[in-house]
């Protein structure tokens, strides 16, 4: 039976189609397999960080409603024959998706995948709770930035209070992933360091991605950057993302930082 991960966040454009296609090609590259899911109907852009947009022909709303089966939505990566996309509609809205119809989808990928990471629309409407709701674990992507992290924080009492995991008593397993990190700019003020954000969200830290443009050179070619370039610093902070998503302990080093925060982190995850 698979894992099923959500990403998410309260703010858009804070990276977590970008986060969904590079951790779901990084696990995908450690021959597990692994179908990325787009729960943002209405706008639709996994499958373009995917490259695979000329290859919808069903998606996830049509599943959902029986007009197509799971297998005939599902499109595989032509660079990694274990990494699937199940795409979503963008001629429908977010009322098509009902519960009974996302738990049925949702239990069919899971007993063929590995790993099903939800790309969860922004906000807390229809399709974002529906995206978490049977949610294994989620992580949620922040900015190093006030709006971003004060909706972060709305999203993780939405995760221990709307999941089917809260309803059953039981604690949902949360990360963060802090995206479009500078150093430089961090220690000057024009931005919240690593340590604030942690004080404030109180959850365990799974990766920090730094500021880069190879992550949009990646998404304008069509490619999860951990494809596009695996030698790259985005690439690296991902790929040990990845790693921790599936249970390795690493030390996490800030990036300009020369420091380990190992200790820091799991005395937070212990707490």
């Amino acid at each position: 039976m698979g894992k099923v991960i959500v990403v998410t966040s309260g703010k858009g454009g804070v990276g977590k189609t970008t986060s969904t296609a590079a951790l779901g090609a990084a696990l995908a590259q450690r021959n597990e397999k692994v179908v990325v899911v787009d729960f943002d109907v209405g706008l639709r852009n996994l499958d373009l960080v995917m490259g695979a947009e000329r290859r919808v022909v069903y998606d996830l709303v049509n599943v959902i409603q029986g007009d197509a089966k799971l297998p005939q939505a599902l499109i595989r990566d032509k660079r990694l024959e274990t990494l699937f996309l199940l795409p979503a509609s963008q001629t429908r809205d977010k009322d098509n998706l009902t519960p009974e119809g996302v738990e049925r989808v949702i239990n069919e990928l899971k007993n063929h995948f590995d790993w099903v990471i939800c790309d969860s629309p922004a906000g807390i409407e229809r399709g974002a709770t529906l995206a978490m709701r049977h949610a294994d674990v989620a992580v949620v992507v922040t900015n190093p930035e006030v709006s971003s992290v004060r909706d972060s924080d709305r999203i993780i009492g939405l995760l221990d209070a709307k999941t089917l995991k809260a309803e059953r008593g039981e604690r949902m397993e949360k990360h963060l992933l802090l995206t479009r990190f500078d150093a430089g700019r961090a220690e000057r003020g024009d931005m919240l360091k690593v340590d604030d954000v942690l004080e404030i969200l109180s959850i365990p830290l799974l990766g920090i991605i730094p500021e880069s443009t190879d992550v949009l050179r990646a998404s304008n070619l069509g490619s999860p950057v951990t494809l596009a370039d695996a030698r790259c610093a985005p690439s690296l902070a991902y790929f040990e993302a990845a790693r921790r998503l599936a249970g390795e302990q690493l030390p996490i080093t800030i990036p300009g930082e020369k420091r380990g925060i190992f200790g820091k982190i799991f005395a937070r995850r212990a707490a």
